[in-house]
């Protein structure tokens, strides 16, 4: 009994020692501990005491209130109701999904006001929008509106500052209080505190806003967008400029930054601090405070130094030559650098918090970008010493894809926020997020073709697998005599003969009617007639009855042999994104006439196989007939051969890479009917001429010349080869 009394006192004398020396900081809490209070407690140095910790600002700037032109959470959270009025909105309760079930996805632009003014950026907004595939005139068969009115730039010191937005807005009819509306806008606000007030109320419109902060950002509705600047192209766009085997296995520099930085406001913390990384020898941050107005008045005693150095390095030489970039916030969130290091592959180092980064609904910035913090600047240089080089590379060729695929012109720019609001209205139709982040882009992955990566003829090699084993024959014929050929029946004899064959589609696009089927040849494939409308672009068209991944393009006064054709499709089974046929030509530049040349002589380089007979994924049809606008088919309809460049135009955007030519037999050419041969010289020069103007025209339409060269010839193993014939798989190639 003693004994256990002995182990209970000592167990409760334990416990009030722990609970002593663990817990006396709550204990002093009490009013017991009160008046020992001043004498017991010993509080962590504090952050002035500059002989316990190195301090990188003056002690007086630190215990200031802070600055004056930043807003108190509460005012902060005003100016953001007075803008967002409806911040509940998401596409369930503020859009009206049934406008967009008759006719798809229409955008309509209102009429453009004389007395109105635009900005050169906003003015390319809607020209983008207007020459797309999206476009209607006709306002009852839009389902998202674009008001003609510029609200780029909301601040009200700017020149370009629209007033009375609300008075006008109300006064149109279609308004609806911003229903199915889509407002753009880079910048919002105004000195001192660049609150994102757009001074008027956009109602239950989307916004498509630069600088968008993440506690303003309604997800699933905004969409936040790049910044950028007045001369970004309309189309096309720069190149990036990392290029195949083009650059050093190590940069000079890890780590730049060149830029200003402001010595009161907003945004001047982060711009600040940032001399405090510079080595001068692998990592360069530079700033000036010599920008604005009165600068001098308000310099401290770093901007001369800063200024002298600031001179010694050019910008495009360290975007060039550097790994990383950092990409600080400036007085908004966003800034023109963002663009600038993506194009030059130069990997973003983002110190700005609460940015909603451009298209993060549908890109994975992870990919491209190192996301920093602004209170951790210092351990940003130890972050990325830390990235491996493999790591490294891959984050510079997304930035080159990225760049490519969505931010180098801003018709990228806009058809990148309307497609993304259009997958909002069907879920279950929507890109996946590898779609969007894998080559060629979301853009040129059509989700109404289908979701499924095996449809697309990108995705094989990711998906170790092949396309189908088929294909089918598709021929054009346009006979004016309205009867079957000759030429056309030796064709149709040889194609069926293709063991690779599943079925032959003849596209009649002659004025009269097609023979009746006794006049047909007698095939073991299926063989079915398609009345077409006379228009070269139908031969594009996504007709329904096509179910191969193969197409086989051809007219009808195409010869070929059974033996090329099986060739041919073997060779475009290894590469199924490329156009793979026979007849080819190539482009050039012309500096005397200062445009692009167009030939047909066979020289050691091509660009071009014409589809009269060739080989491609059915997917191109989609494209060429959804993707590009009506106006570029117009142009195809009026120019002679001009869908043949321009779906090799079209392969060669998506891709990047050039046809492929296979062998043909030395007799093999193009022939002309009867009825054209006794003025060919006429209707060839004519047709040579038509042929140039529209690879100029297209070359205008989308912004550069996106026709790759190409030297390669692919021919069978043992090809003319001085062995037996039996040991040859295709010896009718060489007669």
């Amino acid at each position: 009994m003693q004994t256990r009394k002995k182990y209970i006192f000592l167990t409760f004398l334990a416990s009030w020692l722990l609970l002593f020396f663990f817990g006396g900081d709550q204990l002093r809490r009490f009013t017991f501990f009160s008046g020992r209070k001043a004498e017991t407690r010993r509080n962590w140095p504090r952050w002035t005491d500059r002989s316990l910790l190195k301090s990188f600002v003056d002690p007086e700037e630190l215990q200031s209130d802070g600055d004056p032109s930043l807003l108190s959470p509460r005012e902060r959270r005003a100016a953001w109701l007075s803008v967002y009025k409806n911040s509940r909105c998401r596409m369930e309760t503020c859009f009206d999904f049934s406008r967009c079930e008759k006719n798809g996805f229409k955008v309509f632009t209102y009429p453009r006001e004389k007395d109105q003014p635009l900005s050169e950026s906003y003015s390319k907004i809607l020209t983008s929008i207007e020459r797309s595939h999206y476009y209607t005139p006709n306002p009852e068969e839009a389902c998202l509106f674009i008001l003609s009115i510029d609200t780029l730039d909301r601040d009200h010191l700017s020149s370009q500052y629209v007033h009375n937005v609300d008075e006008k807005i109300r006064g149109f009819p279609l308004w609806n209080g911003g229903r199915n509306h889509l407002i753009f806008n880079l910048y919002s606000g105004t000195w001192p505190n660049y609150t994102e007030d757009l001074g008027f109320d956009i109602g239950q419109a989307i916004l498509a806003k630069a600088s968008f902060y993440t506690e303003n950002f309604r997800p699933g509705f905004d969409i936040s967008i790049p910044l950028f600047s007045k001369d970004h192209p309309q189309h096309g766009g720069e190149r990036g400029w990392l290029y195949q085997d083009s650059i050093p296995p190590k940069k000079k520099y890890l780590l730049v930054f060149k830029g200003k930085r402001y010595l009161t406001g907003i945004g001047s913390g982060t711009r600040n601090a940032l001399h405090h990384i510079h080595n001068g020898k692998d990592i360069v941050s530079l700033t000036t405070c010599k920008h604005g107005k009165d600068w001098e008045k308000h310099k401290d005693t770093r901007c001369d130094k800063d200024n002298v150095d600031y001179e010694k390095f050019d910008y495009q030489e360290l975007l060039h030559n550097s790994t990383f970039c950092i990409v600080p916030r400036g007085r908004r969130l966003g800034s023109f650098r963002f663009l600038e290091a993506l194009q030059a592959a130069c990997i973003p180092v983002l110190l700005s918090d609460g940015w909603e980064l451009p298209f993060a609904e549908a890109i994975d910035w992870g990919k491209a970008a190192v996301v920093g913090n602004e209170r951790l600047l210092l351990q940003i240089p130890s972050a990325v010493r830390c990235i491996h080089p493999e790591q490294v590379l891959t984050f510079q060729q997304q930035t080159q894809f990225l760049w490519d695929a969505y931010f180098s012109s801003i018709d990228k720019i806009v058809h990148t926020t309307l497609e993304i609001i259009k997958d909002r209205l069907l879920p279950h139709r929507s890109r996946s997020r590898f779609l969007w982040n894998s080559l060629p882009g979301g853009l040129l992955a059509l989700p109404d073709f289908s979701t499924h990566l095996g449809d697309f003829p990108f995705y094989y090699l990711q998906r170790g697998s092949s396309p189908s084993e088929k294909f089918t024959a598709f021929i054009r014929a346009t006979s004016p005599a309205g009867s079957l050929s000759q030429s056309i029946l030796r064709l149709i004899q040889a194609i069926s003969g293709s063991q690779y064959c599943a079925q032959i589609l003849v596209l009649w696009s002659c004025e009269k009617p097609p023979p009746p089927s006794g006049k047909w040849p007698q095939t073991t494939v299926p063989l079915t007639i398609i009345q077409g409308r006379g228009k070269l672009s139908d031969r594009f068209f996504p007709y329904a009855a096509i179910q191969t991944d193969a197409v086989l393009s051809l007219d009808e006064h195409t010869s070929l042999s059974t033996s090329e054709v099986d060739f041919a499709f073997v060779v475009w089974r290894s590469f199924p994104e490329r156009i793979v046929g026979f007849p080819s030509q190539s482009h050039f530049w012309d500096p005397e006439q200062r445009r692009w040349g167009y030939t047909s002589k066979w020289t050691n380089e091509l660009s071009i196989v014409l589809t009269a007979a060739a080989f491609y994924h059915r997917y191109y049809h989609s494209l060429f007939t959804e993707y590009l606008p009506a106006g570029l088919r117009e142009l195809v309809d009026g120019l002679a051969a001009c869908e043949d460049i321009l779906m090799n135009v079209l392969v060669a955007a998506v891709t990047k890479l050039p046809p492929i030519k296979v062998t043909q037999r030395k007799q093999h050419k193009e022939t002309m009917p009867q009825q054209v041969k006794g003025t060919a010289g006429a209707v060839g020069g004519r047709r040579f001429s038509q042929q140039q103007d529209c690879l100029n025209q297209l070359v205008d339409w989308f912004g550069y010349m996106p026709l790759v060269s190409s030297q390669l010839r692919l021919d069978p193993v043992l090809f003319k080869d001085q062995v037996s014939v039996l040991r040859k798989k295709y010896p009718r190639l060489e007669k």
